[in-house]
C-alpha cells in the first residue's frame, strides 16, 4: 500500500535511543509491534481488569482482550486513510501497559499513596515501561522502540500538559508539546470506540445493565435495535444486542473516516510535521455522533459505572492495592528477595524505596495482587 503524504514513514524513522541493526524482513514499525506481542507486560494484560473484575467470569473482556479490539480498530482506520497499518496496531497494542491491577482503581490507589511523589499516572508507565522496566534484551534496558513509537505511546491522546509528566525524561524526549502522528491518533480514538461500545455490550450481557433500561434511556441504541430486530425477527436476545453494537461500531468508525478525511482536505498537511504542528487534531468524531458517544458516556457512568457492584468490587481492590503499599512500605522484608534487591542500598531513601513498591505492585495482574494480599494478611494461606 502507497502511504499518503501525511502518513508516518518508517523510512524516514528518527531510530532507536540505542543503534541496532535493521530486520532484513520488517519494518522498524513492524518490529516495534512484535516487541510489544512479546513482552511481560502485554501477557500480563491477560489478568487485568478491563470492567469487571477478572474472576467475576469467563466471557467480560480483560485488558487482554480489549487492547486486541482496539487494534483491530486502529488497523482498519488506518488502513482506510492510507497510514501506517504497523505503528498504529504498535500504540493500540501498548496504550494499556501501564494499568495496574483491578483497572481503574487499581490506579487510583497508587496515584493516592504516590500522592507526595508526583502521582501515578498509566500513560506515563506505559513509556516507562517500553523505556526502561522491560528486560527483555541483553543490549539495553526497555524494549528500544523508534522514536514514532514512544511518541505515539506518550501523546495519542494530544499533547502533554501535566507539569509532573512533562519532568518525565521519557516524555522529554518525544517533543510533548505537539500532537502525534495519525496512527496515534488513530489508536487514541480506537480505544473510545472499543471501550464505550464493548462496555455497554459487557453490562448488558452480564446483566449489569437491562435491555429495557438501555433502550428506554439511550437512543442511539434503540435505533440499532429496532433495525436490527426487524432484519432478524428470529433471533435471540443476545444475538441482537451484539449486533446491535456491531453497527454502532461500524457507524463510528466509518464517521471517524469520513471527518478526519474532512480535516485533512480542510487544514492540507504535506507531512506528518505538519500534522505535529497543527492547531487540532485530525482524528476525530463528527458533532453528530460525538454527541451520541458523549451520552453513551453519560449513561455508562451513572447506570454502570455506579452500580453497586462494581462499586464494591473497586472498594476491596483499592484496599487491596493501597494495603499491599504500606505494608511493604513499613516491612520491606515482606518483599520477594528478587524485589528487595532492587531497592535503595540506603534504607533511608524512602522515596527510592517508593517508587521501586509502586512499580512492583503496578506490574502485578488481580489475581498476583490478590494471592500477596492472602499470603500477607490469611494465616491459612502459604507464603
Amino acid at each position: 500500500m502507497t502511504l499518503a503524504e501525511y502518513a508516518t514513514d518508517w523510512r524516514k524513522s528518527r531510530g532507536r535511543k540505542y543503534e541496532e541493526s535493521e530486520s532484513a524482513t520488517r519494518t522498524p514499525f513492524q518490529r516495534d509491534r512484535d516487541r510489544i506481542i512479546h513482552s511481560e507486560a502485554f501477557r500480563r494484560l491477560q489478568y487485568k481488569t478491563q470492567v469487571f473484575v477478572n474472576h467475576e467470569g469467563d466471557h467480560y473482556r480483560t485488558r487482554l482482550t480489549h487492547t486486541i479490539e482496539v487494534a483491530q480498530i486502529a488497523r482498519s482506520i488506518c488502513r482506510a486513510l492510507n497510514l501506517d497499518e504497523d505503528l498504529g496496531e504498535c500504540i493500540a497494542l501498548a496504550h494499556d501497559l501501564g494499568h495496574p491491577p483491578f483497572g481503574h482503581a487499581g490506579e487510583d490507589a497508587l496515584n493516592e499513596v504516590m500522592k507526595d511523589l508526583g502521582g501515578y499516572r498509566h500513560n506515563e508507565q506505559t513509556l516507562r515501561l517500553v523505556c526502561e522496566l522491560e528486560k527483555r534484551y541483553p543490549g539495553f534496558e526497555g524494549l528500544n522502540l523508534t522514536w514514532e513509537a514512544r511518541e505515539g505511546i506518550a501523546k495519542h491522546n494530544g499533547p502533554i500538559k501535566n507539569k509532573l509528566e512533562l519532568q518525565n525524561p521519557h516524555v522529554q524526549a518525544v517533543e510533548p508539546h505537539t500532537f502525534a502522528g495519525l496512527e496515534a491518533q488513530v489508536a487514541a480514538i480506537s480505544d473510545d470506540i472499543a471501550y464505550n461500545h464493548h462496555d455497554l455490550e459487557d453490562g448488558l450481557t452480564g446483566g449489569t445493565l437491562t435491555l429495557q433500561e438501555v433502550r428506554s434511556r439511550l437512543a442511539i441504541f434503540n435505533k440499532f435495535y429496532e433495525q436490527t430486530e426487524k432484519a432478524y425477527p428470529d433471533a435471540d436476545e443476545y444475538a441482537l444486542i451484539r449486533e446491535s453494537i456491531r453497527q454502532m461500531i461500524n457507524r463510528c468508525v466509518g464517521d471517524v473516516i469520513a471527518e478526519t478525511t474532512k480535516r485533512l482536505a480542510e487544514d492540507k498537511p504535506k507531512s506528518v510535521e505538519d500534522v505535529r504542528a497543527n492547531s487540532r487534531p485530525f482524528v476525530d468524531f463528527s458533532d453528530e455522533v460525538m454527541a451520541d458517544i458523549k451520552e453513551m458516556r453519560k449513561f455508562l457512568f451513572h447506570r454502570m459505572y455506579r452500580h453497586y457492584r462494581l462499586n464494591r468490587m473497586s472498594l476491596k481492590a483499592h484496599r487491596v492495592v493501597k494495603s499491599l503499599f504500606e505494608t511493604f512500605m513499613e516491612h520491606r522484608r515482606c518483599l520477594p528477595h528478587e524485589i528487595q534487591h532492587h531497592l535503595p542500598e540506603d534504607k533511608f531513601d524512602e522515596v527510592g524505596k517508593a517508587k521501586e513498591i509502586c512499580d512492583y505492585i503496578s506490574m502485578m495482574t488481580d489475581r498476583t495482587a490478590k494471592q500477596e494480599y492472602e499470603k500477607l494478611f490469611d494465616l491459612s494461606t502459604r507464603t
